[in-house]
């Protein structure tokens, strides 16, 4: 019997293990790197251990640093979480070896399975041979053979363009995982990402636990899931837990695993097997009122599985809150995270805590948020409100998508595709700022004030304040006065204003603004404002064609030839960052000359820093 579990992992998914370890009377160990020393998952542990490595990205890569942490720690098993080394069939090896049990499938199951290659053939499906693609081949998907979370994956239009998205994809799937292998499928357009949860014992029992859509992506990473899949026929359903429970058996499969399609007219083509526990697995734990990490461990202890999954119950959508700024191309935000709950109606599963730091080294994402209900429709509405009414203080994220997402009509209509933010990010990004936020936070701002200066009988100036709003970054005066019967101001009644809490009846209504500052930053209804000084400080003048880094993080490589004096094109590729495990592209934003070169591989670099200078060519 198992009795204590080191997760080789961090953040959400090392809570989220240590939650059921907790409750089934095991105790719990991490491993952190020198970056997540403060960390949730480091604190909330009953043992830890660091670490030591090259860097905070590599860490968690290190499977024989892991194996000698549990044996010190005393551990007598191991769960890998997902991404990482969850898929490393060398590391669950080194784990059995060391007499430790290793709580996922057998390393044979992981070799079949986890290189996406090799599960492709297993399954009958032959991918594009990269050296052979022609144009009528286009478009392709790039992807890395032993990894997923949409880590090395690349959608190839032209065929000039192929070999460098091969070398990025590559690239970024070494860092992530450790294993640079990528290969090349067929893209096919406006399809659904459609997936089963199976789950297996020693016995020869494979559950399938119905399907989940987790269609709504950007970079080829999921945002929303849900379970079940919406709009599928009964028969394509069968067919698709009939592929996924074929798939477990193949391999003598054992644990948790996600058999992957995707669904087109009509028909579902194999993607992939993930040997291992998804991010999204909680739509089918509350689904089928089960706990998947339990059944983990009861599975790893050799108890074997009843004959029939659970009855299915209800609809379950899960969103995924990211620090990020979906207008700017997705760019990952850093800070601090001053503060993050949501309604008790929901679940809540995250690696942070009120005033952690958001660091440039691992995911841009906070939290899942996840909603039950008895009907799809229900589920969507009730998740929705509780983003709507989330806190969350700190940098920019995509909760203001997510909410839009959820109460859109194609989405809600049921069966979008991958392409749905292709077709509707502008919309659902568009600024809608609330115009009496600016003043709710000068009211509050202004609280006692009256104090200090008071009303007088002749009248008075307004006061007058200045606020940003973010991440649009428009500009906002707000006036207000100090008057006898306290603070005033034009085309509202201010009925009450404290430094939480400023009521304001507009033509007839009462609203309630909920406000709370940190610095210069001010929330009110969870939007966020920046106070603008008095007299705003000289900003410095950038030389025109400045390339500055849009975000902190590192740079990774530079276009071949990359020097000082060379010719660009508009457009061109040149600087590659990569900050939260993504790469992300600096490009040339004109013809010219690169006439300044401040970067160079493996230098950190902050948000504002500038990287390159290209003049244009004015001929």
């Amino acid at each position: 019997m198992i009795t204590s579990v080191l997760v080789a992992n961090r953040g959400e998914i090392a809570c989220r293990v240590f939650r059921t370890c907790a409750e089934l009377g095991i105790r719990t160990v991490a491993v952190y790197s020198d970056a997540d020393e403060d960390a949730l998952h480091a604190r909330v542990a009953d043992a830890a251990v660091r670490l030591p490595g090259a860097s905070p990205a590599e860490t968690y890569l290190r499977g024989d640093l892991i194996v000698k942490a549990a044996l010190a720690a005393g551990a007598d098993a191991v769960h890998p979480g997902y991404g990482f080394l969850s898929e490393n069939a060398d590391f669950a090896r080194a784990v059995a070896d060391a007499g430790l049990t290793w709580i996922g499938p057998p390393p044979e199951a992981i070799e079949a399975m986890a290189s996406k290659t090799r599960a492709k053939e297993l399954m009958g499906v032959e991918p594009l041979k990269t050296g052979g693609i022609t144009a009528g081949d286009l478009p392709v998907l790039v992807k890395a053979a032993a990894g997923g979370g949409g880590r090395g994956m690349r959608v190839v239009r032209e065929l000039s363009d192929l070999d460098e998205q091969l070398a990025a994809a590559g690239a970024e799937a070494l860092s992530a995982f450790g294993d640079g292998e990528v290969f090349v499928e067929p893209y096919i357009e406006g399809g659904r990402h459609v997936e089963v949860q199976v789950m297996a014992d020693a016995y020869g029992t494979v559950w399938a636990l119905g399907t989940r859509d987790c269609s709504l992506q950007r970079r080829h990473q999921k945002v929303i899931e849900e379970a079940p899949a919406p709009g599928l026929t009964p028969e394509l359903e069968a067919f698709l837990r009939e592929m996924a429970v074929r798939a477990a058996r193949a391999t003598d499969y054992r644990g948790a695993g996600t058999v992957e399609f995707l669904v087109a007219d009509g028909k579902a083509h194999f993607l992939e097997m993930n040997t291992r526990l998804q991010v999204e697995h909680p739509v089918t734990e509350a689904v089928f009122g089960v706990d998947l990490v339990a059944l983990q461990l009861r599975v790893a202890e050799g108890e074997p599985l009843d004959e029939e999954p659970p009855v299915a119950r209800g609809h379950s959508v899960e969103a995924r809150l990211y620090a990020e700024d979906p207008a700017a191309g997705w760019a990952p935000q850093t800070g601090t995270l001053h503060r993050l709950s949501v309604p008790e109606a929901v679940r809540l599963d995250t690696g942070f805590t009120d005033g952690d730091p958001i660091g440039v080294h691992y995911d841009a994402m906070l939290a899942k948020v996840v909603a039950h209900a008895p009907t799809r429709a229900e589920a969507l509405r009730k998740l929705a409100g509780a983003l709507e009414r989330a806190v969350v203080h700190g940098p920019v994220t995509n909760r203001e998508l997510l909410v839009r997402s959820l109460r859109h009509d194609e989405f809600i209509a049921g069966g979008a595709d991958t392409g749905f933010y292709d077709r509707h990010l502008a919309a659902l990004t568009a600024p809608s700022p609330d115009p009496y936020a600016p003043l709710a936070a000068a009211l509050a701002d202004a609280h006692g004030r009256s104090r200090f200066g008071g009303w007088r009988n002749v009248a008075s100036q307004p006061q007058v304040k200045h606020y940003r709003t973010e991440p649009d970054g428009a500009e906002h005066e707000v006036r207000y006065r100090h008057t006898r019967d306290g603070l005033a101001a034009d085309g509202v009644r201010v009925v009450r204003a404290t430094p939480a809490l400023v009521v304001l009846e507009v033509d007839g209504v009462v609203r309630k603004f909920d406000v709370a500052a940190h610095g210069e930053r001010v929330y009110v209804n969870g939007a966020a404002l920046t106070a603008l000084p008095r007299l705003p400080e000289p900003v410095a003048r950038q030389e025109p064609g400045s390339l500055l880094a849009p975000m902190p993080g590192t740079v990774v490589r530079l276009a071949e030839g990359l020097a000082e004096g060379v010719t660009v094109a508009a457009g061109q590729p040149l600087i590659w960052l990569e900050a939260m495990k993504m790469e992300h592209r600096i490009t040339a934003p004109a013809s010219g000359t690169l006439t300044a070169l401040h970067a160079a591989p493996g230098r950190q670099v902050e948000v504002g820093a500038l990287l390159a200078v290209v003049q244009e060519d004015q001929s």
